[in-house]
């Protein structure tokens, strides 16, 4: 009986190890920036941001010139103006100072909304493709070599231009009566 179980369990070993081969990890991996910068739409959605921002930049720089303004008068007319004067005018610096920093934070979170309002419909586009390729090569895991996690890999692995070919025919194809 002894005989019969070492053999039996060592044929299920094998057969386990053989199943286990089968069901290796296929991996690949992109550069999520590179794809970015040359997807259909992004060089257009960064130009609207470009113009967003400048609006934004535009307020702030008037922001630091009213309280550069406000710092230039006092110096030049601190000699002049009472104690009670010039601490007044400190505090109203002081005030416009938190003011400007205030607004600043709120147009950078302006900002950044309004990046990722303008790039999702773009990355949205990514992802599908990138899904799509993933599905197509049975990959387990596709990783992304501008997040920093692949230290070395072999290039053969890599599905950036695979990517971006996509992208740019399927905008291609949506370009076109009946696509």
């Amino acid at each position: 009986m002894r005989r019969m179980t070492l053999p039996f369990l060592a044929l299920s070993l094998a057969l386990m190890a053989g199943t286990a081969e089968a069901q290796t990890l296929k991996i690949a991996y992109i550069n999520s920036q590179e794809i970015l910068a040359n997807a259909p739409g992004a060089s257009e959605a960064q130009k609207q941001f470009d113009q967003d921002v400048k609006t934004y930049q535009a307020e702030v720089q008037s922001l630091q010139e009213e309280l550069t303004r406000m710092q230039q008068q006092l110096q030049q007319q601190q000699l002049t103006l009472s104690p009670e004067a010039k601490a007044n005018r400190e505090q109203a610096i002081r005030l416009k100072a938190q003011e400007y920093q205030k607004r600043v934070q709120e147009l950078d979170q302006q900002a950044a909304q309004r990046r990722a309002q303008l790039v999702q419909p773009v990355m949205d586009k990514i992802t599908k493709v990138i899904e799509k390729i993933r599905e197509e090569g049975n990959y387990s895991l596709i990783l992304d070599v501008a997040a920093g996690s692949i230290i070395s890999a072999d290039p053969s692995l890599d599905l950036t231009q695979e990517v971006i070919r996509r992208l740019k025919a399927e905008a291609t194809t949506v370009g076109k009566p009946g696509g």
